[in-house]
């Protein structure tokens, strides 16, 4: 190869790599200034730190608790009343079933209030109501307060130990 050929080649690699560098810086936009390149590095430290980011529950679920985990009994309606409309159905123990007349009742005992009560189908607990009650269990309809649930209510069956 001639050294005219070679000295051409040479320029046209210079001028190619002239012309992307210089694509290249306007693709990159003007230089960032030394004080914003500070000030960012300053806020990634901080956040990698701990601090610089919070989330604001708000009125939303907090998407970092699990779904998961056992939630609280809920005020549904403002304090608990006083007798068979202040029972909520996690807390009371079947302890007992009689046929009467009128219908079969069921005894309940609730640990919060230190008392039993008897109950017949359609009674209005805080959480739910008595569907049905057979010779060995009580069908309880409960309302859920969550809101990722198919349904707004779930049944609960509580037995009778022998």
């Amino acid at each position: 190869m001639s050294r005219f050929r070679l000295v051409m080649v040479l320029l046209a690699l210079a001028a190619g790599l002239v012309a992307g560098a210089v694509v290249a810086q306007q693709a990159a936009g003007p230089p960032v200034p030394e004080a914003d390149i500070d000030s960012i590095l300053a806020a990634e430290e901080e956040m990698l730190a701990g601090g610089g980011y919070s989330y604001e529950v708000g009125e939303r679920r907090d998407p970092f608790k699990s779904l998961l985990a056992a939630r609280e009994p809920a005020e549904l309606r403002g304090p608990r009343p006083e007798g068979i409309p202040g029972l909520l159905i996690d807390e009371i123990d079947l302890t007992g079933i009689f046929v009467t007349p009128e219908g079969p009742v069921a005894q309940v005992v609730s640990p919060e209030q230190d008392r039993s009560y008897l109950l017949r189908e359609g009674d209005q607990l805080y959480d739910g109501d008595v569907v049905r009650i057979s010779q060995d269990s009580v069908v309880f309809k409960q309302i859920l307060d969550d809101p990722t649930a198919l349904k707004p209510f779930r049944e609960v069956q509580k037995q009778l130990n022998p």
